[in-house]
């Protein structure tokens, strides 16, 4: 009788591990990746096409003086995007260009293809490259090489150094292609370009800051100039 009793406790034991290898809780599932632009089409974005094109399986913008701009112009990612994300895409820029990727912006009332709010900045003389710009807004938020607490009322505040400007911009590649990394999560922004974070911010300013909005690539007013993207990839990021 005793012998049977162990005999049903020990089948008994074994059913209730393998009940609870079942219902254990699954390891957290990889991150998935979405690509936005597929090398070959406009799918999902939205400007004027008389400057942009797709080139050897990238997105190229070009200013020149027989086609001028008389203000910033965007193109603009149309699909579904995270409040929380990783953005990562890769870059390549004349000497003398000036662009950036907006990113939880928001449109301009009256302009076509104008965006306002968060810049990740880019120029082809690595001035400003990696850089939080705001666009039609309270300018610059962290500077490279700076991170930022940004205050309502009292302007950006510079908490510690990430580095030298001769440190940084010697990351950066010059008439080459770059690694630009977003990080959006809750109002802290980290910008890298090729491994190296550029400028952090954490936005404070509960009256001018923003959540969620558009993603965009920027063509920047400027008598001749051009811009390439490509392998434009986001991840959502755990909500803050």
């Amino acid at each position: 009788m005793n012998n049977r009793i162990g005999s049903c406790a020990a089948v008994g034991f074994i059913i209730g591990m393998v009940a609870l290898a079942g219902c254990a809780t699954p390891a957290a599932k990889e991150e998935k990746t979405n690509v936005l632009f597929d090398g070959v089409s406009f799918t999902n974005w939205e400007g004027d096409t008389s400057y942009w094109k797709i080139r050897d399986s990238s997105i190229f913008g070009e200013v020149t003086p027989e086609h001028p701009l008389e203000y910033n112009t965007f193109l603009v990612y149309t699909g579904e995007l995270p409040s929380d994300f990783e953005l990562t895409l890769e870059y390549r820029i004349s000497e003398q260009g000036n662009s950036g990727v907006q990113y939880r912006s928001q449109e301009v009332p009256g302009l076509r293809y104008a965006l306002k709010g968060y810049q990740a900045d880019i120029d082809g003389a690595n001035t400003y490259t990696g850089q939080n710009y705001e666009e039609r807004g309270r300018g610059f938020l962290a500077k490279r090489g700076e991170s930022v607490e940004f205050k309502t009322g009292a302007g950006p505040i510079v908490l510690d150094s990430l580095g030298s400007q001769d440190e940084l911009r010697n990351a950066i590649k010059t008439n080459d292609w770059n690694e630009l990394v977003i990080k959006a999560a809750g109002f802290r922004y980290e910008h890298f370009i090729n491994g190296k974070k550029m400028s952090a911010l954490l936005d404070a300013d509960s009256v001018n800051r923003s959540v969620k909005g558009l993603l965009g690539l920027q063509l920047h007013v400027a008598p001749q100039m051009w811009v390439q993207y490509r392998n434009i990839r986001l991840k959502l990021l755990p909500a803050q």
